[in-house]
């Protein structure tokens, strides 16, 4: 029986292809379960419930007021009520959390959505209680520093 060409490359370029394609779902895998910023260091100020970690990213400065930074919550924690003199917007990064704003029912957040945070309008945000949540956070430094305000109650937390 003779082979051609084809009969005996065949079999070695579909055994390389399906390494090739195992090796890609491999990577893709590990980078989804890698985090895109450091988590940073716990915060120890009083305006968070539960554990929450800052990676700030960028400073704001002269040239720049916005200052930005990566936020990760544990499982049932969030920020106290506050409000933002010139806005913000949060890009969704990871986990399952939660945004609302005074007056409004609370929104679900997932990976991939965008808030924006309309300027002194009070609002909370954190992780959902049985998921950690990724944020980055883009906050605007030109009209002043953010205003915080009294503690999410659990009330709060939980409604709908």
């Amino acid at each position: 029986m003779k082979l051609n060409v084809v009969q005996f490359v065949l079999p070695f370029f579909l055994f390389a292809l399906a390494a090739c394609d195992n090796k890609k779902e491999m990577n893709s895998t590990k980078n989804e379960t890698e985090p895109v910023f450091p988590q940073g260091e716990i915060i120890t100020n009083d305006n968070f419930t539960g554990m929450a970690y800052l990676q700030p990213l960028i400073a704001a400065d002269s040239l720049n007021p916005i200052a930005v930074g990566n936020v990760t919550f544990e499982p049932g924690a969030r920020s106290k009520w506050h409000t933002h003199p010139a806005g913000q917007i949060l890009l969704v990064i990871d986990g399952i959390g939660y945004y609302q704003e005074k007056g409004q029912p609370r929104k679900i957040l997932h990976k991939g959505d965008a808030i924006k945070c309309p300027p002194n309008i009070p609002h909370w945000h954190g992780a959902s209680a049985e998921s950690s949540f990724v944020q980055v956070a883009i906050t605007g430094r030109e009209k002043g520093e953010t205003v915080w305000m009294q503690p999410v109650t659990d009330e709060e937390y939980y409604s709908k």
